[in-house]
């Protein structure tokens, strides 16, 4: 089992627990390695900074008793944010409508990277209605990296779950632009 693979199993029941799902784990190497989890509230609501340090001491708390990494490394603990990577196979299903770059591991009808509307997954298939034309079906297992693109609908979307979570936020982010 690869070791961010680990780690995602041994916090993944804690944070589900508190409310959270996590979105992604990656370690970069380095002089000092940094863990970095990436998290979101399972209820929609917007990630808080208090939401990130109470997952940061759950996360710390069980990577010290399990300690699956030698050596000293920085926790990082942090939000997807609007182009948020696209990791699991369920992430193609709920965000279906949005623009997304999808990188290949290797070349798929002469192309590693395609960009476009997410048509959702039929039977293990990402679905893309591409910019360059046609309908891509990528194999999500082929995937090596993919992310939305921050687009004015993303962002009037980002914007009415705010709202909806605080009614003064939408005419707070308004005034500050």
């Amino acid at each position: 089992m690869e070791p961010t693979a680990r780690i995602e199993e041994l916090l993944a029941p804690t944070l589900e627990a508190m409310g959270f799902d996590v979105v992604r784990v990656r370690f970069s190497g380095g002089e000092k390695p940094t863990l970095q989890v990436m998290a979101e509230p399972l209820d929609g609501a917007e990630m808080t900074v208090e939401h990130c340090a109470d997952i940061s001491r759950a996360a710390s708390a069980i990577l010290d008793v399990e300690d699956p990494i030698p050596g000293a490394y920085d926790l990082e603990v942090s939000s997807p944010g609007m182009d948020r990577p696209l990791v699991k196979l369920r992430d193609f299903e709920t965000y279906a409508g949005h623009v997304a770059k999808i990188e290949l591991k290797k070349l798929r009808d002469g192309r590693k990277r395609h960009r476009g509307r997410l048509l959702g997954v039929d039977d293990g298939m990402v679905r893309l209605d591409q910019e360059s034309g046609g309908v891509a079906a990528l194999p999500f297992d082929e995937i090596a990296d993919a992310k939305l693109v921050v687009t004015d609908e993303l962002i009037a979307e980002a914007l009415r779950k705010q709202a909806g979570s605080d009614g003064n936020q939408e005419e707070e982010l308004s005034e500050n632009a």
